[in-house]
């Protein structure tokens, strides 16, 4: 009996050719993705720098970095505006060189050079702190050394110049700050995919999705009304995660609370229609789990939210811009921690607008085509 039961079930197992499928292909998928892809060390930084000095001395701490290949280095007018990049996300460090760099080194007075960590993640802000050793190597500091053969009393710094290094944004490394902000938006992509995604299938599998059409309404406001109590679900989920990240951890006020609201409803709009859109292109409730923990995993590890975007092979990276919680991480993480200003998240913004237009679309042609 127990033997004709095990056998009932692979043979339903194998009328269901889209669910086997799954089961055989995502492991492999992902097993080859993220081994290509996870690498917990960041190559090719992008460093914004501002050199007033313009020497000989100033070149060699440039061209100690450089040639280390950590970090990328391009220029910037003043000193705010290296401030500014890494604030933007367009750069993750600064230098900033003073233009009487040479002149104190000349007179062995150790001038200071500005590095600028952003902090937002602590661990990437860690490997730029050690990386930065670069530019005080003894190959860096060797030829900056002055001294005369007729003043051999005059005392001589074991290092030529100092590199003050300053944390932005989050000073003290608040591992907290760095994730909670991004489980936000995990926990509304959960809600979003696997309720969203089984409502309009469990509806045809209990044959009441027919019953329901030939009623009196358009079908319109058949869909809006299936998806309105997850929207609403979202929304309260996103503002409760994040009270209690005000609450009990401290975490920072955003720079704009429409701003706030804009992303939340923009982002929950995006999730909840690609839900819909896995809901109408699945065959059963299985096939709609799977679909959804098939996006929800490289979601989270490929968006930036554990592992930084730098760390990921130029191969893979493009992956990353194809998820729409990708956008979601650096606008909220910019929003809380960095108080980025609104012109340097039209980008992502744009790109998570864009994502909700393709889903609806998409699931409005769909739905048409299954009716």
């Amino acid at each position: 009996m127990m033997w004709a039961i095990v056998k009932k079930e692979l043979l339903q197992l194998r009328r269901d050719p889209r669910l086997v499928a799954l089961i055989v292909v995502m492991p492999l998928l992902l097993l080859l993705l993220f081994g290509v892809a996870l690498k917990l060390e960041p190559s090719n930084v992008k460093m914004a720098y501002l050199d007033e000095d313009q020497s000989i001395f100033s070149n060699l701490i440039k061209t100690g970095i450089w040639s280390d290949g950590y970090f990328q280095l391009y220029e910037v007018s003043t000193k705010q505006a290296v401030i500014e990049e890494i604030r933007a996300g367009r750069a993750k460090a600064g230098m900033h060189i003073p233009a009487n760099f040479s002149a104190l080194l000349a007179e062995n007075q150790q001038p200071h050079v500005d590095f600028y960590v952003d902090g937002t993640m602590p661990s990437l802000a860690t490997a730029m702190k050690y990386n930065s050793s670069s530019a005080t190597s003894e190959g860096v500091t060797n030829d900056m050394y002055f001294s005369a053969a007729d003043a051999p009393n005059v005392v001589i710094a074991e290092e030529p110049f100092i590199l003050d290094t300053t944390i932005l944004f989050n000073p003290d490394e608040i591992e907290t700050w760095f994730f909670l902000p991004g489980i936000i938006g995990v926990l509304v992509m959960q809600i979003a995919l696997i309720l969203t995604g089984i409502t309009i299938v469990r509806e045809r599998e209990q044959h009441t999705l027919e019953q329901l059409l030939v009623t009196p309404m358009k079908k319109t406001t058949f869909v809006i009304g299936k998806l309105l109590p997850y929207v609403f679900i979202a929304l309260v989920d996103f503002y409760f995660i994040l009270g209690a990240g005000w609450a009990v951890f401290d975490l920072p006020q955003p720079s704009s609370q429409l701003l706030l609201f804009l992303l939340a409803a923009i982002y929950v709009g995006a999730m909840i229609s690609l839900g819909l859109l896995i809901s109408l292109i699945s065959q059963t409730q299985q096939q709609a789990m799977f679909i959804a923990i098939f996006i929800i995993i490289p979601s989270i590890l490929l968006s930036g939210l554990i592992f930084p975007l730098e760390a990921i092979p130029q191969i893979v990276r493009p992956i990353s811009y194809i998820i729409p919680f990708t956008y979601f991480v650096d606008i909220i993480r910019g929003l809380l921690i960095k108080k980025t200003l609104l012109v340097d998240l039209l980008l992502p913004f744009a790109a998570l607008s864009c994502f909700v237009i393709l889903f609806v679309t998409a699931s409005i042609m769909k739905f048409r085509q299954k009716l």
